[in-house]
């Protein structure tokens, strides 16, 4: 997730949450190429961080909260020693503080239907 452009796209979708996001509404978001969209897209469903779906005429990605979890245990148990508390974080409490943010701020650059 160093690469920007695909931890913007994430962070969309776990904004979006289960029912994730159209292509276009991404792409419209972030102001990014379809041919960009489309590869950054490929590499994160490769990573097993995303899935998508057919709907219509229209492709839905969504986060993989699973795999997202499994990350973030991984990363706390082999940055921490195998003991998260050491490094002073309440991994689930702090997962749940930087999504509530995450969801905050996206209400307030994403424009409300009139």
């Amino acid at each position: 997730m160093a690469q920007s452009t695909r931890l913007g796209i994430y962070r969309l979708l776990v904004v979006a949450g289960e029912s994730g996001m159209s292509v276009g509404k991404i792409g419209e978001q972030l102001q990014l190429a379809p041919a960009t969209l489309s590869f950054h897209m490929k590499e994160l469903t490769h990573a097993g961080l995303i899935t998508g779906r057919q709907d219509g005429k229209f492709v839905f990605y969504r986060a993989q909260f699973p795999r997202m979890n499994e990350l973030l245990a991984f990363l706390a148990e082999h940055c921490c020693n195998g003991s998260p508390e050491e490094c002073g974080i309440d991994l689930p409490q702090c997962v749940e503080d930087k999504l509530a943010q995450t969801r905050d701020l996206a209400k307030q650059t994403t424009p409300q239907p009139s």
